[in-house]
């Protein structure tokens, strides 16, 4: 049976950048990946906007690491040029009930830690975005757009460079308790072939599930696991806005927002769609509700333009009508098993709060070590 110092399981951004944390910490690392490459799933299923922390709960991990995050990703892209471009976006709204929920945000956001944030008057709006139909707009211009799949790659050649070991079409299906350490099988083979002293679980939508598979680990320990899907369509030709549109948030999201990518190309979404099973088709016939949506900021908007693209899954610990959750990355302290961290519910702001949870990430497994 082959031995790890450090495996993890799951090779989407957190993954990776948990990876790179501790390969340059001088630690050993076994990456297990059940596809063929990484970032298969949320990690490259998203609207690829780097966030500046305005709408979760003060002293939240979401809060935190977003803010901490998004500050050590754009020194990343810039050290190791990767495409990416500060827009800045606004958020939008035309009711008095939009109003309210936006002016919430603002407050919350400062508490945050959140800078350069202002409301826009009526005339600046024009000016700044002439096709916007919206009578309350609040400015945030630390909000950005990067290239994900460059940055997943300069995380994965760095861990590698580090020493790293990547295993790909990896699926791991059992895990058993040792003496020293955690034993795992995989692909369906009965007999486990690594013995892990510290397994970090970053399987992202498959993270509850693969905590399961340990017998030991409370049952109270494992979140139950919702699916929320994020459809995307795209605009057929060039967008009058040259800033991301985001309207007041909605249950399970942030609305159906206008981003941009590095090219200038417009997409819309994702929606609020809560499924069974890991699904990635887009149903045509949604571009009627997101027509909707989006005319309610963008009236000019014709039918015809919305295309459908791709969607998204969010691996979300709560469900329909329920409270939002925070991230969980729990650890011996949580749940009894030494030398295990499972982490729970990465969902946004997961890309931007990469960096700062993989560090947190790391100070844990070295503070256990130091415990153990």
């Amino acid at each position: 049976m082959d031995r790890a110092d450090i495996t993890i399981i799951g090779a989407g951004v957190i993954g990776l950048a948990i990876a790179r944390s501790l390969t340059m910490a001088g630690r050993e690392v076994v990456l297990l990946e059940q596809e063929n490459r990484v970032g298969c799933h949320s990690s490259s299923r998203n609207s690829e906007v780097i966030h500046a922390g305005l709408y979760y709960p003060t002293h939240s991990l979401k809060a935190r690491f977003c803010i901490k995050g998004g500050r050590l990703l754009y020194d990343y892209c810039a050290s190791r040029q990767i495409p990416v471009r500060r827009c800045g976006k606004l958020i939008v709204g035309n009711s008095p009930a939009q109003r309210s929920s936006i002016e919430a945000i603002a407050r919350l956001a400062a508490a945050n830690g959140a800078t350069g944030l202002r409301f826009l008057t009526e005339e600046e709006i024009a000016a700044r975005e002439p096709s916007l139909r919206a009578s309350v707009a609040l400015f945030s211009p630390d909000t950005g757009i990067f290239d994900s799949h460059d940055y997943m790659i300069a995380l994965l050649g760095e861990a590698t460079g580090e020493g790293a070991v990547i295993a790909y079409n990896s699926r791991v299906t059992g895990l058993t308790m040792a003496a020293d350490g955690i034993k795992i099988s995989l692909n369906g083979e009965g007999v486990p072939c690594l013995l892990t002293r510290h397994l970090i679980n970053s399987a992202g939508l498959g993270a509850p599930a693969i905590a399961a598979l340990l017998a030991e680990l409370p049952r109270r320990a494992i979140p139950r696991s919702w699916l929320a899907r994020g459809n995307y369509f795209t605009l057929a030709g060039k967008a009058p806005f040259r800033h991301l549109i985001y309207p007041a948030p909605e249950e399970g999201g942030l609305g159906i927002h206008l981003t941009l990518d590095l090219a200038g190309r417009a997409r819309f979404g994702p929606d609020v769609e809560w499924i069974d099973g890991i699904d990635y088709h887009v149903d045509p016939s949604r571009a009627g509700v997101f027509l909707e949506s989006i005319r309610d900021y963008w009236p000019e908007l014709e039918a015809g333009r919305l295309q459908p693209d791709y969607a998204g899954i969010r691996p979300k610990i709560a469900g329909p009508g329920m409270k939002a959750a925070d991230f969980r990355i729990d650890g011996a302290a949580q749940h009894g098993i030494p030398g295990m961290i499972n982490l729970f519910g990465i969902e946004s702001p997961g890309l931007t709060a990469s960096l700062a949870l993989a560090d947190h990430v790391r100070d844990r497994v070295f503070g256990e070590s130091l415990l153990s």
